[in-house]
């Protein structure tokens, strides 16, 4: 924890930093409470087993999607990138390509700017 005006100074320029980078990335902000309970429940809705319990992991993927939305890939990769990122220990090889086209657009519609 910074204890010096400069060491707070410095704490606070680095994780301005991280968020510029993880913002370059195209990975968007954290989404305020009412929009990641709305995602989930989008997800549960889909197949309860995509959230599985672990809201805040489902999230956090949904935001690494973005990336990829934002790098212009096709919409045949973007659902394949969804296979491998949402994964459970039921599902290791993801929910297969109609339930991540689904799972796709929950993923645009509640985290990609």
């Amino acid at each position: 924890m910074p204890t010096t005006p400069s060491e707070q100074g410095a704490a606070s320029a680095q994780a301005t930093a991280s968020a510029a980078d993880i913002s370059a990335a195209g990975i968007p902000t954290k989404p305020d409470a009412a929009t990641a309970d709305a995602y989930v429940r989008d997800l549960t809705a889909i197949d309860p087993d995509i959230v599985d319990g672990k809201p805040d992991r489902v999230v956090s993927r949904g935001r690494d999607q973005c990336s990829s939305v934002k790098q212009g890939f096709t919409e045949d990769k973007l659902v394949d990138l969804v296979q491998k990122r949402f994964t459970s220990a039921d599902h290791p090889e993801g929910f297969g390509p109609e339930k991540s086209k689904k799972i796709l657009v929950a993923v645009r519609k509640y985290l990609c700017p």
